[in-house]
């Protein structure tokens, strides 16, 4: 009972943060393209809450499951191509999202804040929102590729 559990939060983990980063980036990019500084600083502020909460939550359940449930299986999580392939194209998204992502949120939060009472949205804050959308989509392809390698197991 016990490794079921952890795999449904491992599995939940896995819902809320490829839910998440997926839906974040839809209602983002039509913020964005809705050319209105309040809406777009707000979706600039959820972008911020939904990472911080519905991502980060994500991430600690995949973590907390996947290990917990390796380790009450008696399976080393490194020991086979398919855990480990699993993880490194987990690490790979998150080393997108820690290097690239994050810092170019803050700067748009930062710039958000600025134009959120109707300012005028600068070049610079759209030039990150399509930096932003670009590497958030290749961030994503790892956590689709991590998905299929933990459910097919081909290796």
């Amino acid at each position: 009972m016990l490794y079921l559990t952890f795999k449904y939060i491992h599995l939940l983990g896995v819902i809320i943060l490829v839910g998440n980063v997926t839906v974040t980036a839809v209602w983002k990019v039509f913020a964005d393209r809705s050319g209105d500084p309040r809406v777009i600083a707000f979706g600039q502020h959820l972008v911020t809450l939904t990472d911080w909460s519905l991502t980060l939550g994500g991430i600690l359940l995949i973590a907390i499951g996947g290990f917990g449930s390796a380790l009450v299986a008696g399976i080393n999580p490194f020991g086979s191509g398919w855990l480990i392939w699993g993880q490194v194209l987990f690490v790979l998204s998150g080393l997108i999202w820690l290097f690239i992502l994050i810092p170019t949120q803050i700067r748009q939060a930062r710039q958000a804040r600025e134009f959120g009472n109707g300012g005028e949205v600068p070049d610079s804050y759209k030039r990150d929102a399509r930096r932003w959308i670009i590497w958030g989509i290749i961030a994503t392809l790892p956590l689709l590729g991590a998905t299929w390698v933990m459910v097919l197991k081909p290796l």
